[in-house]
Formats: structure tokens, sequence, C-alpha cells
């Protein structure tokens, strides 16, 4: 089959003839970044929560000093995995891991820990950050009821700081769904991998990341819209009501003082 001298006629060519490789590796690149974000949040919680940990005086040594060695290692992995690209650190891991210690790891999960490490780090410092926005008097309201920091952080703070930092998180989402595509020099089969291949086979480069484009425009723009909803739900009503399911609520809100010719009429009633 000859190839279309036209544009369109050559975009409908590899629609009809790649169209189902284009859309496994569109899904590829969904699954990775959905598993590179999901497990990066919850490393970045873990590292930005060590991170906002504060070293009390009144905590012993032995406890101090960890605390503040653990805090130098996860300050070291952040500077270095946001300071590097990521293609570079796939290539490394990838084949260092190999060198070095004779780890063969498998495409799919070189490129999930490739990509939640990196995740991590950014958003180890995006916790962080979204700790230390909350005001100090819900820690010290949380210690004053008994609570230990522990419970402090996971019942009062990082609820809190969740909501705060829910743009992030989905910016980072959007941000690996089009990353991913560095994943492709080490053979992960992703959207950009059979670009490659496609606009190789027929010399069609400009037909081919045309339609690639769109389809990275059209994951990004439908996980933003979900994205949003999922922040609206987080954010609650903008008008509270006032409960009516206990009584003592439902009758201060029905309270009313008297005016003062009420209390004229019922002071000249008791004359």
């Amino acid at each position: 089959m000859s190839l279309p001298q036209s544009f369109i006629g050559r975009i409908i060519f590899i629609i009809e003839k790649y169209g189902m490789s284009m859309l496994k590796g569109a899904g590829t690149t969904l699954v990775i970044a959905l598993i590179g974000t999901i497990a990066g949040c919850i490393i970045g919680f873990i590292v930005g929560t060590i991170q906002a940990t504060p070293i009390n005086k009144k905590d012993s040594i032995l406890k101090r000093i960890l605390l503040r060695f653990v805090k130098i290692v996860l300050d070291i992995y952040v500077e270095v995995f946001r300071g590097t690209p990521m293609m570079v650190q796939a290539m490394f891991i990838f084949y260092g891991s190999a060198v070095l210690f004779n780890i063969h790891m498998d495409m799919w999960t070189a490129a999930c820990f490739i990509v939640s490490i990196n995740t991590g780090a950014y958003m180890a410092e995006t916790v962080r950050g979204g700790i230390l926005s909350i005001p100090d008097g819900q820690t010290e309201g949380a210690m004053a009821i008994g609570m230990n920091h522990f419970q402090t952080m996971l019942y009062v703070v990082l609820p809190q700081a969740l909501k705060n930092i829910m743009p992030q998180i989905g910016n980072n989402l959007i941000i690996n769904i089009k990353d991913t595509c560095v994943l492709s020099v080490i053979g992960v089969v992703e959207l950009f991998f059979v670009t490659k291949t496609v606009s190789g086979a027929y010399y069609t480069v400009f037909e081919a990341n045309t339609i690639t484009m769109a389809m990275y425009l059209f994951m990004t723009v439908v996980l933003s819209k979900l994205l949003r909803i999922i922040e609206k739900k987080l954010n609650g009503p903008e008008n509270y009501s006032l409960s009516t399911t206990d009584t003592l609520a439902y009758t201060s809100g029905l309270l009313k003082y008297p005016s003062k010719e009420e209390q004229h009429e019922k002071e000249y009633n008791r004359s």
C-alpha cells in the first residue's frame, strides 16, 4: 500500500496501520505514570514528614544523632534526583544496577522504579512545604489534648497538608505522563518509542508526531479535569449550614433576644 500524498491522507494511513500500536504505547505511558505518581507520593510523604520533623533538645542524644543522619541522607537523595535529568537517571539505574550489583531489572520494573523515586524527590519538598504551611496552633492544639507527634501528623497535620498540595500531585502526574518518553532510552515500549518506530518506517516524522502530540494532549487534559473534580471534593461545599441533628445547635441558631419595645411591654405588664 503506497503512502498518500496529502497530509491528512498520511495521518489517516498511520492511524489505520499503526493505531493499535500507538494506543498500546499510550496505555503503557498511563500505567507507568500512574504507578510512578502513586508510589512517588508515598515516598514523598514519608521523606517530607521526616524532613519536617523538628529535632527537639529534650530528646535523647542517640535519637537526635540518628534523626540528623537520616535527614542528611534524605537531603542528598532529594538533591540528586531533583538536580539530574530523568533520562540520565534511567540509564544510570538500569545499566548501573547490572554492572555494580548484578541486578538485571526488566523494563517494567525499571520504568516504575525510576519514575517513582524521581517523583518522590519532588514530592518530598512539596510535602515538607505543605506541612510547614499548617499553622502552629493546629499542632499545639493536638498536643494539648494528649496526642504525640505521630498522632498529630497522622490525624491533624497531614490531612490538611494533603488538601493544600493536591494541585501539585496532579501537576506531577501530568509531568510524568510527558516525561515517560525518556524511558525509551532503556527500551520501554511506550508512546514515544512507538512513534519513533512509526516515523522511521515511512519517514513520516511530522505526521506521526502530530498524532502523538494529540494523544498526549488528550490524556493530560482529561486527567487535569478529573483532578480538578477531586480538588473540589476535598475543598468541600462553599457554604456550611448549621447542623440540625443536635438539639442544642439547632436551638442556639434560633435564639432571639427581645427588642426594647418588647422589654418595655413586659415591664408595663408586670407593673
